[in-house]
């Protein structure tokens, strides 16, 4: 099978519109990160100057303790957000490459199968034991590669559920903290 000048440009336009995609859905996943960060820093620095100056204004220690265990608790809450959504951008630029390259996996299959069949039809009497083995090798590659992609996709998904989870649970136990440390804190207090 020999390729005619019109399909190998064809081909190469295919692989540069999916270059020139790709290469805008990893700027897409670098601009959502920018702002995230910005977004996250501007916070962060607004709530610090606010804190600060509720720190000077402190008159005893009780009021030092409940400002602490009131700054704290939505702290943690703001890094467990601030990680799902840069945990949503990572994984949402990677489902685009992982897509994209589904695709041109797949293309290639089926290019590497009509390859395959052609020869097979134009091989010379006697080679049919040499391509059957051929064709059963490249089958037999075809379905590994498959495999290999759906454990890759479980692997991703677990994965997902697995950070969710860790991410949901330091949450909670950061506002068990910080909830028993005002607890105890208002105890302190009303001991004296």
């Amino acid at each position: 099978m020999s390729l005619t000048p019109e399909q190998v440009i064809a081909a190469q336009k295919a692989h540069l519109e999916t270059l020139f995609g790709l290469t805008n859905k990893a700027f897409e996943g670098m601009e959502k990160l920018v702002e995230l960060n910005v977004t996250a820093s501007r916070a962060t620095l607004s709530e610090a100057a606010a804190h600060t100056q509720a720190l000077l204004s402190v008159k005893d220690a009780q009021e030092l303790l409940s400002l602490q265990a009131a700054f704290f608790q939505p702290l943690a809450e703001k890094t467990a957000a601030y990680s799902r959504h840069l945990y949503d951008i990572a994984s949402g630029t990677s489902a685009e490459f992982g897509r994209a390259f589904e695709a041109q996996a797949a293309e290639a299959q089926r290019n590497l199968s009509n390859i395959v069949d052609t020869a097979a039809r134009n091989a010379p009497a006697g080679t049919e034991t040499g391509v059957a083995v051929f064709k059963s090798a490249v089958s037999a590659a075809n379905n590994a590669f498959e495999t290999v992609q759906k454990a890759v996709k479980q692997a991703s998904d677990v994965a997902g559920a697995n950070f969710n989870a860790v991410a949901n649970t330091a949450a909670s136990n950061a506002a068990t903290a910080t909830n028993a440390a005002a607890a105890a804190a208002d105890a302190a207090a009303r001991k004296r």
